[in-house]
């Protein structure tokens, strides 16, 4: 699992039949201190995120496509929670 920032969306007017009625949230992946890394994730939103969010990615294709419950899925992120703190050990 990754933690990342909302920073956008994105919108794809042909795609596969499993992203209908699915929104995708471009999210730039956080280091440890909660700062960008400029890495970025296409993800399937599960939990109705928004821009500006601080999320938890599920960045493993087979579990990804578990959420969606479509087994030959073409998605490898999906957003699975909304970040309220993080706590690290001093």
């Amino acid at each position: 699992m990754k933690i990342g920032k909302v920073v956008g969306t994105v919108v794809s007017t042909i795609n596969s039949e499993v992203f209908d009625a699915r929104r995708l949230l471009l999210c730039d992946l956080l280091d440890a201190d909660q700062e960008p890394t400029g890495d970025y994730l296409i993800c399937v939103d599960a939990v109705d995120a928004g821009a500006g969010e601080t999320v938890l990615i599920l960045d493993e294709g087979n579990s990804a496509r578990q959420i969606v419950g479509w087994e030959t899925a073409p998605i490898r992120a999906v957003v699975v929670g909304i970040v309220d703190e993080v706590h690290l050990p001093s």
